[in-house]
């Protein structure tokens, strides 16, 4: 076990061991031994205060003993730290250092021997402190790297499902985009052209954890506009979200796969088409965010694509639980999809 002193370590051993220099004084005192409560007072401070700076001297200069390196510096330092208190103990009360050692049993062998006595309780007392102190050190250390191990494989998760996401985007619109190339050449091209306008102003940002509700909101308008070209008057389309919150943190590509779900199970088998509403509203703790379609609703055996299993996985990969996905029949026809995402 490696030793470290820092400043406020150094005090507390120092204030605590003065603590057990006064009850030693007043336990002496009750004995009827030494001279009185402030010659018992005087000795047990000088002896227990160079105790503990001896051992802790050696401990900085023998950084990280062996058992018995702690066993040997305890030999040492435990009797020169009491002779070298009974030596200041004398001088402070006033007391000649040669009465303290002439008639046997000396009363100088007396004050060492409980001086090394109650100088191993103290320093059992230390060691036991600063053994538990390093293993909450250590437990400290290991908790902190394996939150950091969890985070960095939660983002790694995360970027994995972004990935699924933008391929399945990427692919369906190139296929409606070839579709249309052979059907109709002039609104292909004005499809693509939005979709290269698309993707140099998504990628960058969706690639991050955290974009604005804003950001997110256009990319969706954009998205829209790239399937308006194929749809034409089929599809309309509105999106409310108040300006305040448009520069709020909020994760990228969670509302466009929902938009897509709306449009593709939604309206595309409809010959009418419909209509898509996106809405943001703000609560007291969470932002609630609505996909509404006027499609067929919702199928009697609903079975969850990739774009809504991603929206659910990503909502437990980074809110644990707090933040909800809910899908329910539209009044008076469609399907509405709701996000209930909790403030940061």
């Amino acid at each position: 076990m490696e030793y470290q002193l820092d400043k406020q370590r150094l005090v507390t051993s120092l204030a605590l061991t003065g603590v057990f220099n006064t009850i030693i004084a007043l336990f002496l005192t009750q004995l009827g031994f030494g001279g009185g409560f402030r010659i018992n007072f005087i000795f047990s401070q000088a002896i227990g205060l160079c105790i503990c700076l001896f051992i802790l001297v050696g401990h900085l200069l023998v950084r990280g003993p062996s058992l018995a390196g702690h066993i040997i510096l305890l030999l040492v330092t435990l009797p020169a730290g009491a002779a070298a208190g009974s030596f200041l103990g004398a001088l402070v009360a006033g007391v000649p250092f040669s009465g303290i050692v002439q008639e046997p049993p000396t009363l100088f062998i007396q004050m060492l021997f409980i001086g090394i006595l109650f100088g191993g309780v103290i320093t059992y007392f230390f060691f036991s402190r600063e053994k538990i102190s390093q293993t909450e050190t250590r437990l400290q250390q290991e908790q902190i790297r394996s939150l950091t191990l969890e985070k960095k494989s939660l983002e790694t998760h995360l970027r994995l499902l972004q990935a699924q996401i933008e391929p399945h985007f990427l692919f369906n619109t190139l296929s409606n985009i070839l579709s249309l190339l052979d059907t109709d050449p002039i609104r292909g091209k004005s499809m693509l052209m939005n979709l290269t306008q698309y993707l140099r102003s998504s990628l960058s940002r969706t690639r991050d954890r955290i974009t604005t509700l804003g950001q997110e909101m256009d990319l969706v308008q954009a998205y829209l506009k790239i399937h308006r070209v194929r749809m034409g008057e089929r599809l309309t389309y509105t999106i409310d979200v108040p300006d305040r919150l448009r520069d709020r943190a909020f994760p990228p590509m969670l509302v466009q796969p929902l938009v897509e779900n709306a449009l593709i199970h939604g309206l595309e088998p409809q010959v009418t088409g419909g209509d898509i509403l996106v809405r943001v509203e703000d609560h007291a703790r969470y932002y609630r965010l609505t996909v509404s379609d006027t499609g067929p609703g919702l199928p009697e055996e609903t079975v969850w694509g990739v774009g809504l299993t991603n929206v659910a996985e990503r909502l437990g990969a980074l809110f644990y639980g707090k933040a909800s996905l809910i899908l329910e029949e539209n009044s008076p026809t469609g399907l509405r999809v709701t996000l209930e995402i909790p403030h940061e």
